[in-house]
């Protein structure tokens, strides 16, 4: 996006030479600032601080400085591994809430000068910004408005007064700065009494100091929080927020913060932060914790591909280093973004439009939005809430990837999108969306395609779009198999996303490479256990992930043998005898000599039957049918305890999920011959939330729940 004011002198010009004005703005719009700062992509937050060397995440402001000892800092090690991975820039943690400055300041001795780092004479800032200078990205700050450790916190004007002389040394001292990022946090001062922050006057100090930076907070005034921590933005992502009703910390309105405000009177554009790892601070016991490339690209996906930008952080360790492995998942990540984008497909393609205002031969053509320049657009005719642009490949090609952007600094317009892709078979939709805004990217099984359309089905107001850009990203492979347990032997099939894919794999879990088992169609046989490893390769481009199973064979002389043929007719058909239980619970090891309060039957796996909500244990009896000798899956979940018997002789499937806890699962393979096999399960629930859930599957059962035609009941269960 070009800046606000040359845009105005593009605008006239275009006006001027082509005598078709530029469509009506439609507010709110993007100032300056916020348009450079949409351009800004990625970036990254670095938490270090004294919560580093104390291994926690908020400090308690009691910490002696000395505690903070970096033995090796080096931030142009931080801004190469940020620049490796295609980063704009960085914001630090110049202070957080236990209130230790990473720069020397004249307002307290909490603060590196007092630490013994460096003989006093330590500037993480200073480093910092420079090696920011070197490398050519931009520099931000977090500051905590919230301190611990000062005295004046709690006191009023006297401490934002304090604060606001902190914000001065800050934005004063260390060149230019591109975001100033406030959190919400406020707690409790020395005697108990909170502080009432004075954000305008803070505010006034940023535009005083850095008029150029973004303010971050849940209420800007530029930059929004986008209502978690997972830096995933909502599906529908506006850039417009009714600002006023919103302050830092505000409670209760997340799901507004995720998705924006149509009806928003300013424009608030979404950023989302996450960390790399499960802590937003260094902890040793999660080196092994950092996220993977899937997660990583499903963060980039629900925030970049949403429109929001990605503040991701890395959480600098003890010797003042970004983590090799940080480093690592965050250069795989960037590799496999531009495995995916590098090629567009659209760029200087013929594009078309029947809805062009001013005309084919006009300033603001479809073929606009192929050219690669950010200062041109297509834009619809007046009065139009809908329009097609359709963009010619060169050749039949598969598509997997479609990115469009609107013009924004118009407006946000865009509130429902398809893209359609032409193929042998004629034209299908292969993806759907809400908003766009500065972009939006959609995935979708790769297709050969010799065309793509973007429609936009719904808008505000005549729709704008800046950019289509269509890609291939690296093949993909799918696994097919009858049955991931199975008896004797079974068959998997491998397939790629596209024809000319070439597919190797393993079956010891090593990775594939080209030197692996070259697959020539039709079926693999599996006769004994197996970890099945495969990838494609289309030229030289690889898939980013392996497609992987389990598979485990089970001897057929390990089937469970069936107590009554497949032909029983149980006492009480389609029925489970139900037994419940009241009292304290601790566990399922409670219910020996225990007598029932009811009994009853149900024709499902349910806590139905129950008498009460705590305190309560149900157990269903019965037999169970299996149709088809196999290796059945069970799934079994709850809160609390519970535990499944399946089968008898010496050893019958068992799922052991006895104890306290919430809802989780566990899962067991069971080798059952057809027939009728003795099932039991057990239940409790102490006190809080209840749940249970059971599912299997086998040969020829996808997983689904128990039905009243796989259940019977035969005598009287005993208690």
């Amino acid at each position: 996006m070009i800046p606000f004011l040359i845009l105005s002198t593009v605008l006239m010009n275009t006006s001027i030479s082509n005598a078709v004005d530029p469509p009506p703005a439609l507010l709110p719009l993007p100032s300056e600032r916020q348009l450079a700062w949409h351009d800004r992509g990625t970036y990254a937050f670095v938490h270090f601080n004294m919560n580093t060397f104390t291994d926690l995440e908020w400090g308690h402001g009691d910490e002696a400085p000395k505690t903070f000892d970096p033995t090796a800092l080096d931030t142009d090690q931080w801004c190469r591994v940020f620049k490796d991975a295609g980063m704009t820039g960085v914001i630090i943690t110049a202070k957080h809430h236990d209130g230790f400055c990473l720069w020397p300041s004249a307002y307290t001795d909490h603060d590196v000068a007092s630490s013994g780092w460096r003989g006093g004479e330590g500037d993480v800032l200073a480093d910092l910004s420079a090696s920011c200078r070197r490398f050519g990205l931009d520099f931000g700050v977090y500051l905590s408005p919230w301190d611990r450790n000062h005295p004046l916190y709690g006191s009023g004007d006297a401490y934002n007064l304090f604060f606001a002389n902190q914000l001065r040394e800050v934005l004063t001292n260390y060149g230019p700065v591109f975001e100033v990022w406030f959190d919400g946090a406020n707690g409790e001062g020395p005697d108990g009494s909170r502080q009432v922050y004075d954000f305008p006057m803070f505010h006034e100090v940023v535009r005083e100091l850095q008029p150029d930076a973004c303010i971050f907070s849940d209420a800007g005034p530029d930059v929004r929080w986008i209502g978690n921590e997972r830096g995933i933005v909502g599906e529908t992502n506006w850039n417009l927020m009714r600002r006023d009703e919103f302050y830092p910390g505000i409670p209760g309105r997340n799901r507004e913060l995720n998705e924006g405000q149509e009806n928003g009177t300013h424009w608030l554009p979404g950023e989302a932060d996450v960390s790399i790892r499960p802590g937003w601070y260094y902890h040793a016991s999660q080196d092994d914790r950092v996220k993977d490339l899937g997660q990583l690209l499903e963060i980039w996906y629900g925030s970049i591909g949403r429109g929001a930008n990605l503040l991701l952080n890395f959480p600098v360790d003890r010797r003042g280093l970004v983590h090799e492995n940080d480093a690592a998942a965050a250069r795989e990540l960037h590799r496999a973004v531009g495995d995916v984008t590098g090629v567009d497909l659209a760029l200087d393609r013929p594009a078309t439009s029947a809805q062009t205002r001013g005309g084919d031969r006009g300033p603001f053509t479809a073929a606009n939005t192929t050219d690669g320049d950010p200062a041109t657009y297509w834009a619809a005719t007046d009065g139009s809430e809908t329009g097609t642009v359709e963009v010619e490949l060169a050749r039949p090609s598969p598509v997997d990837h479609v990115s469009i952007a609107e013009f924004i600094a118009l407006g946000q317009r865009i509130r429902a999108f398809s893209v359609q892709c032409r193929t042998v078979d004629g034209w299908t939709t292969v993806a759907r969306g809400t908003t766009v805004g500065n972009r939006r990217f959609v995935r979708f099984p790769a297709v050969m395609a010799n065309r793509v359309r973007v429609v936009v089905e719904d808008a505000r107001a005549s729709p704008t779009i800046r950019e289509i850009t269509v890609h291939s990203g690296p093949p993909r492979v799918e696994i097919a198999a009858g049955e991931r347990s199975f008896v004797d032997s079974t068959e998997v099939y491998l397939a790629a996303d596209r024809d000319h894919a070439r597919i190797h794999y393993t079956l010891d879990g090593t990775e594939p490479t080209r030197e692996s088992t070259s697959y020539p169609g039709g079926p693999i046989r599996i006769d004994r256990d197996a970890h099945l490893r495969a990838a494609a390769w289309e030229g030289d481009r690889r898939s980013l992930f392996d497609a992987e199973m389990q598979l485990t064979r089970f001897d057929p002389a390990s089937l469970l043998v069936a107590t009554h043929p497949i032909q029983w007719k149980g006492a009480r058909s389609g029925m489970l005898d139900v037994s419940c239980y009241e009292g304290g619970w601790q566990s399922l090891q409670d219910l020996p000599g225990r007598q029932p309060v009811l009994r009853t039957t149900a024709d499902r796996i349910s806590i139905d039957p129950r008498t009460r909500d705590e305190h309560v244990c149900l157990v269903f009896e019965g037999f169970l049918r299996i149709r088809t000798d196999g290796v059945y899956d069970f799934h079994l979940s709850s809160d609390d305890g519970s535990r499944l018997l399946v089968g008898a002789g010496e050893q019958p499937g068992v799922i052991d999920h006895d104890g306290l806890h919430g809802l989780i699962g566990k899962s067991t393979s069971v080798p059952l011959a057809a027939g009728w096999h003795p099932f039991r399960l057990e239940w409790f629930n102490a006190t809080g939330d209840a749940a249970l859930s059971l599912e299997f599957e086998g040969p020829g059962v996808p997983r689904r729940t128990l039905r009243s035609a796989d259940l019977a009941a035969g005598d009287a269960p005993t208690p």
